[in-house]
């Protein structure tokens, strides 16, 4: 098992930061901002997770994907690539089909991390999904409120307090109280 907090950031495409497409996270430009200053103080440490439609939706996917078709169209293939602020570099990439982005094979590609810091989008949806099956793991989670965006602030808002719950498996955190636990801040 590895020592050392894994910084993981979800979602931070396209798809969820251009204001045209029909999955635009309002703050996105917030959320990433906040997860690029985190990003230099996690060298080698860093995940980056994209949400990936499946070729072919099964089970209850295919009605998901009913309402949203335009996310399986190959002409919007380009819309998942990360955004150019957040490029691969160093970062293991985690590509999944599902909203949360924690499993076993998560683990194993983070060397079994232990301790995780988790910022990105949508808080009420993938950084939630992701945040409660690494608590379930056994996974110390920090997510990052000010390094997150929510499909509204009100979702955004709920799904922190939803989180909060969890503790002590689960802390919210601001991007100022790593800076300054990695005596950076102020």
């Amino acid at each position: 098992m590895t020592t050392g907090s894994w910084l993981v950031l979800v979602d931070l495409q396209r798809i969820f930061g251009e204001p045209t497409s029909q999955w635009f996270t309002p703050r996105f430009d917030d959320a990433a901002a906040g997860a690029v200053r985190l990003r230099e103080l996690f060298p080698g440490r860093t995940a980056l997770t994209r949400f990936l439609a499946p070729e072919i939706p099964a089970g209850a996917w295919v009605e998901y994907y009913q309402q949203w078709p335009f996310a399986l169209d190959p002409a919007n293939a380009d819309l998942y690539d990360l955004v150019p602020a957040l490029p691969p570099g160093d970062a293991v990439l985690i590509d999944r089909p599902t909203f949360g982005k924690w499993d076993a094979a998560t683990r194993v590609a983070l060397g079994g991390a232990s301790d995780i810091i988790l910022a990105g989008v949508s808080t009420d949806c993938c950084v939630l999904s992701t945040a409660l099956a690494a608590a379930d793991d056994g996974v110390r989670v920090r997510v990052v409120a000010d390094a997150c965006a929510g499909l509204s602030d009100a979702d955004h808002r709920r799904a922190l307090d939803v989180m909060a719950l969890y503790g002590p498996l689960i802390e919210i955190t601001t991007v100022e109280e790593i800076l300054t636990e990695r005596g950076l801040g102020r």
